[in-house]
Formats: structure tokens, C-alpha cells, sequence
């Protein structure tokens, strides 16, 4: 269990620190690629939506501000047995807005990826965009996105989230930092080492060709873009993280919203992590760290009963010999300085930089420990077989960080 531990901590404490250390380097930097005009790539906007009407209307009103030439791009909103008033929100659109907005409508809902596949089959674009339908893209974003994709290796790209609602509550506030140093620090490393780096749900985009030819997203799985990664990456394709791909989003508010996330979210990355162990027979660094970084569920494991370990040893009821002793003081040191490059993380990526960011790092030792509870929830589900459900994270519309 201590090795394992090791492992994983020693592996990834160099991405942490390229992470941070390019992060200071390229603040404000672009792709650096153009596109001529003449040249620009087409682009389909898939946005699945269900119970949703608190939030569409803001979206696709800012999907219709992009900055890009209308002929190339089309929004597809597909609408998936909503209850509310989603599907006359979205229909509304398509009256307006007949040659941008498309509407897809399935009666009977059996989860995303599902939605996706079957905008698959309509889309024309020659780059799918995926967003789900609390999403705020920037204005530019197509026309970013187009430049990274000029290079015809780059087979998907993810962009970057950022918090909409940070200062609804505690929780959101923690949530927003812990997404910042995860995209700013964390997935940019593994971009600059040339690693795995795994599509998150929302704001990513891969080309249509590539989906038409590994059969599209799993419709059986709870984690679709987890999956959809680690499937790319056997075939042979390169995913890159691009920072300045922008849209912001809403993070749970409350404990209940962050456990079904997360268990939904872990489950589907054990379920995937398994289903791939196959890629570390590939002697290539994106596989290897392709399977590395699905591991991650599992160290949240392996971190509550190390953490139950050392208690147990602390009040004697179990025996910890030298060796022991020294794996666990260890653990202590990787977790510290993990949390110390966390930290950097935080200062970086905040506009100025904010030294009391620091102040959020106890928070994070304890977020962690929640993060070990759910993962061990997740577990157990798999192995007692729990039917998947695909649970839905509400979305109340509600904004707090003013980015309009």
C-alpha cells in the first residue's frame, strides 16, 4: 500500500512543478498558430440538456456572440425528455435562429454519452465542441481552438474551466481554487511533458473523423470523457490542453451536490482505469501515464486506510516496526510537498498573484479525506455491483463572479 502511495506521489510531484514553472512563464501567451480566414475549420457545438431551464438561455445566448463566421459553426442542442421548459426555451431559438441553432430532441433520456452519440450521427462540423448547458465559452473560443488545431497530429483539445459561481458558498469558493490549480498547474504539465492528458466533460473539442472512427462516446459509461481519452490515446491520438480555450461553469455548492459528482465521477474512472489496464503492455509515455493518472480513484483509497493505519498505530492497536515507520513518515513528507506545490499553484494562478491563497491548504488536506470517503463509496459500488445511474448535477443558473 506504502509503495503504491510512493509511487503515485513521486510520479506526479515533476508534473506539479513543470506545471507551476510554466504556468509563471506563459501567463498571457497564445497558441501562437494562425489560421487564414479562407482556412478556418467548421465546427459543430454539441450541447446535451436535460431540466435545464435555468441555465440554457444563458448559454446559447452566448454561443450566438461568438466570434466566428456563421457559416461555420452551428449549435445542436439536444434535448433529452426534459420535464421543464428546456425543450420550449431551445425550440424558441431554432425559430430565431433557424441557420445557427439545431434542436435534437429524444423522448426518453438514458444518460450523456448516449445523447452525444446520437448528435453524432446529425452533426456536419468538421470539430465537435462539447459543453454542457451551464457553460459560458468566451467569445474567441472557436477561433482559438481553430489555431490549435492547425497542426493536423492534434486529434482533440481540451480547454480550460473556470468557476462561475466561486462565491455562492465555501464549498463552491474551495472547489473553484481546487479546478484552477488542476487545469493551471496539473494539466498543463502533463501538456508541456507531452503526457496523457484526459478530457473532463465539458469545453473539449475532437475532430469528427477521429469519433466517427473509434465508434464515437461509450453509452454505457459514467465517465464518457475519461473514457472517451484513454480510448483515444490506444488508437494513437494526441489530446492537448490549451489554456486559452476559456468557458466558465458552475462547481457544486453543497456536500450532497460534491458526493454525487464525485461518486459518479470516480466510479466511472475506476471502471475505465480497469477496463484499460491493457495500455501499460504499450511501452509509450501517454499510455503509461494514461493509466497512471486513471489510478488516481484508487489512491484516494489507499490514502483513508493509510490515513487509518497511522491511527490505529498511534493508539497501539497496531504494531509499526522501523521500516514501517519510516514508509509513513514518507508519506507524510510526499503529501507536504504536494500540498507545497499546491499552494504555489494557487498563488500563480490568481490575478494578482495572492500569497494568502496559502491559507487554503489546510482545507485541502481535509478536502482530500472527503475525496478518500467518496472514492471508497465508489468502490464499493463496483464491487457489490451497484446498477450505474447516471446522476445529473442540478444547475441553478446562479452567478457570483461576474464574468460578463
Amino acid at each position: 500500500m506504502f509503495c503504491l502511495l510512493y509511487a503515485w506521489g513521486v510520479y506526479n510531484i515533476p508534473i506539479l512543478a513543470v506545471g507551476v514553472r510554466h504556468l509563471r512563464r506563459s501567463r498571457g501567451r497564445d497558441s501562437g498558430a494562425r489560421v487564414d480566414v479562407g482556412n478556418l475549420p467548421s465546427f459543430s457545438i454539441v450541447v446535451p440538456v436535460k431540466d435545464e431551464e435555468k441555465v440554457i438561455d444563458r448559454l446559447v445566448r452566448s454561443l450566438l456572440r461568438v466570434d466566428y463566421p456563421r457559416e461555420k459553426f452551428e449549435i445542436v442542442l439536444v434535448e433529452d425528455g426534459s420535464a421543464d421548459e428546456t425543450y420550449g426555451i431551445c425550440a424558441d431559438y431554432v425559430e430565431r435562429f433557424p441557420s445557427e441553432v439545431r434542436l435534437l430532441r429524444r423522448p426518453v433520456s438514458d444518460g450523456k454519452p448516449s445523447a452525444l452519440n446520437y448528435a453524432l450521427r446529425h452533426v456536419r462540423g468538421e470539430i465537435v465542441a462539447v459543453f454542457d448547458a451551464d457553460s459560458v465559452p468566451s467569445s474567441d473560443i472557436l477561433r482559438r481552438a481553430a489555431e490549435h488545431f492547425a497542426a493536423s497530429s492534434v486529434a482533440a483539445v481540451q480547454g480550460r474551466l473556470c468557476s462561475i459561481n466561486g462565491q455562492e458558498s465555501m464549498l463552491s469558493k474551495f472547489i473553484s481554487y481546487e479546478e484552477s490549480v488542476r487545469y493551471g498547474t496539473y494539466l498543463n504539465g502533463k501538456d508541456v511533458l507531452n503526457l496523457f492528458v484526459p478530457l473532463t466533460g465539458s469545453c473539449y473539442f475532437v475532430r469528427r473523423s477521429v469519433l466517427n472512427a473509434v465508434g464515437g462516446w461509450d453509452g454505457g459509461s459514467l465517465s464518457e470523457d475519461t473514457e472517451l481519452s484513454a480510448r483515444l490515446v490506444e488508437a494513437g491520438h494526441k489530446i492537448r490542453y490549451a489554456s486559452d480555450l476559456r468557458s466558465w461553469q458552475e462547481n457544486p455548492s453543497s456536500l450532497g451536490q460534491l458526493f454525487r459528482q464525485r461518486a459518479r465521477w470516480f466510479r466511472g474512472c475506476m471502471e475505465v482505469s480497469m477496463k484499460y489496464g491493457k495500455l501499460l503492455r504499450k511501452v509509450d509515455r501517454q499510455c503509461i501515464d494514461a493509466e497512471v493518472t486513471l489510478f488516481g480513484p484508487f489512491v484516494f483509497v489507499l490514502l483513508l486506510l493509510s490515513y487509518l493505519f497511522g491511527l490505529f498505530g498511534l493508539l497501539g492497536w497496531v504494531r509499526l516496526d522501523l521500516f514501517m515507520t519510516l514508509f509513513a513518515e514518507g508519506t507524510v513528507l510526499l503529501a507536504t510537498v504536494t500540498l507545497l506545490l499546491i499552494g504555489l499553484g494557487l498563488v500563480c494562478v490568481s490575478r494578482p498573484r495572492r500569497l494568502r491563497n496559502l491559507l487554503w491548504l489546510p482545507f485541502i488536506y481535509g478536502y482530500w479525506s472527503l475525496q478518500s470517503f467518496i472514492a471508497l463509496f465508489a468502490l464499493f459500488e463496483i464491487v457489490f455491483r451497484r446498477p450505474r445511474r447516471w446522476v445529473k448535477t442540478v444547475k441553478t443558473g446562479t452567478v457570483t463572479d461576474g464574468i460578463f
